[in-house]
């Protein structure tokens, strides 16, 4: 199975490494990517031009960074243009992906399995249709979710990161230079609005500076991390602030006000009946899939 909604690959400057890329074509998902005007030739060298978008040069002319000294957007002015995009293809909802994810797991009884096809992705659909207050959804990250751990097969009401379904018609966009998944979980979540985290279904993604391209080079080689920590802090005071540890700078955010946020009336109450939509737990004889 494939997702019914749309995905968009916000991506910069990563046209050697394409992770994400990769990742779902391993998978045969459909996607389109995102890439400005100046390194479209470069990204079409190497991905079929009708997968690509070129990011109107107004999104990041008109992008609100939050701080006017700043004069680099991030990701966020290419998301706000999937979310247009989507809206003008009819869809409801919308999937904004990262361009540094090596592969989606299913965890299952502690285990872990890579995913193969586009069904994980639909199975979170289906849940969040359920509902009528569900505003972002997305997998958790697979490094969060260790196998000696349990875990439940979701969390309510936390932060979104990087893999991110969106309802189109919430009255939000993205903002900010930095932390924009952070501040626009925020923003929901103080709306009255619900986040579902599926652990039932993680992202493998690599963290950003790691990889060369992305924000990596716009500007956390330059400057490091406590600025994107400091911009959280200073977008919502009441419930965030910056802290020292891992030997960086870290936003430490509480989520505990937010905790009772309703998914809001539930359309559709299945059976209890186990449905894994096909999907089987395989071995393969090399990690190359």
């Amino acid at each position: 199975m494939n997702p019914q909604f749309p995905i968009y690959i916000a991506s910069y400057k990563r046209w050697d490494s394409r992770l994400t890329v990769k990742a779902l074509d391993s998978m045969k998902v459909p996607y389109k990517v995102i890439v400005d005007k100046i390194d479209y030739d470069k990204y079409a060298n190497v991905i079929p031009e009708e997968k690509l978008l070129v990011l109107p040069p107004e999104y990041r002319e008109q992008y609100d960074t939050f701080d006017k000294s700043l004069t680099t957007t991030g990701a966020g002015a290419a998301r706000n243009f999937a979310w247009d995009h989507s809206i003008s293809i009819g869809a409801s909802h919308h999937w904004v992906m990262d361009d540094n994810f090596q592969g989606f797991w299913r965890l299952n009884r502690n285990t872990e399995g890579r995913l193969t096809s586009g069904t994980g992705l639909k199975v979170m659909e289906d849940f969040v249709l359920r509902y009528n207050n569900i505003a972002l959804s997305g997998p958790n990250y697979e490094q969060f979710v260790k196998a000696v751990d349990a875990v439940p097969p979701f969390v309510k009401n936390t932060r979104i990161y990087s893999c991110l379904l969106i309802r189109n018609d919430i009255p939000f966009r993205w903002r900010g230079t930095y932390n924009e998944d952070t501040d626009l979980s925020l923003r929901v979540l103080k709306g009255g609005w619900a986040t579902i985290q599926f652990n039932a279904f993680l992202v493998d993604k690599i963290t950003t500076q790691r990889l060369k391209g992305g924000n990596q080079e716009e500007f956390y080689s330059k400057e490091g991390t406590k600025p994107k920590s400091q911009m959280l802090a200073d977008m919502h005071p009441d419930v965030a602030e910056v802290v020292w540890k891992f030997n960086r700078w870290h936003h430490k955010v509480n989520y505990k006000p937010f905790a009772n946020n309703s998914l809001g009336n539930c359309s559709h109450i299945p059976t209890y009946k186990v449905n894994n939509y096909g999907m089987k737990l395989v071995k393969f004889l090399s990690d190359n899939i």
